[in-house]
């Protein structure tokens, strides 16, 4: 599983000029699920993310958690972080994990990230066409993949 996180004071997803996802001051995360992911990845992935001390203390220092601050958190799936640039000018995504496999995944990352939360996870809806709209805290933008873990 790949994710891009960014610290953001709001962020919120619309489809078809509905919003159907909002969050406060937290993190919006991108999601890309591979084929090759599985339950460890996601227990892994919404594990480290919650302990990520990426916000500000009184001292302006990132020493604080989406825990620490009781942060919110919008998920939005998106399999181009797949994408590869390798061959041509026209992305491939053979990496991606398909829906069945995808969607799962997904589902149980953010189910995972909830039950760490001890509070509901905002969402986009896998598949669709959504428009995102975010106010950047920073900005601060990181990039987690579970086949490269740093611990």
């Amino acid at each position: 599983m790949r994710a891009v996180l960014q610290r953001v004071d709001q962020a919120a997803v619309r489809v078809d000029g509905e919003v159907i996802g909002a969050s406060g001051r937290g993190l919006l995360i991108f999601l890309g699920v591979c084929a090759l992911d599985s339950l460890e990845d996601v227990d892994w992935l919404a594990s480290r993310i919650v302990k990520l001390r990426v916000f500000d203390d009184g001292a302006g220092k990132m020493n604080r958690s989406l825990l620490d601050i009781d942060g919110e958190v919008l998920v939005i799936s998106q399999f181009t972080l797949y994408g590869s640039l390798k061959k041509g000018n026209r992305p491939s995504y053979n990496r991606a994990a398909s829906p069945d496999v995808a969607v799962p995944l997904y589902e149980a990352f953010i189910q995972g990230l909830s039950a760490s939360l001890g509070k509901p996870v905002a969402s986009g809806r896998f598949g669709a066409d959504m428009q995102i709209e975010a106010h950047n805290d920073g900005p601060v933008t990181l990039i987690v993949d579970t086949k490269e873990r740093d611990f």
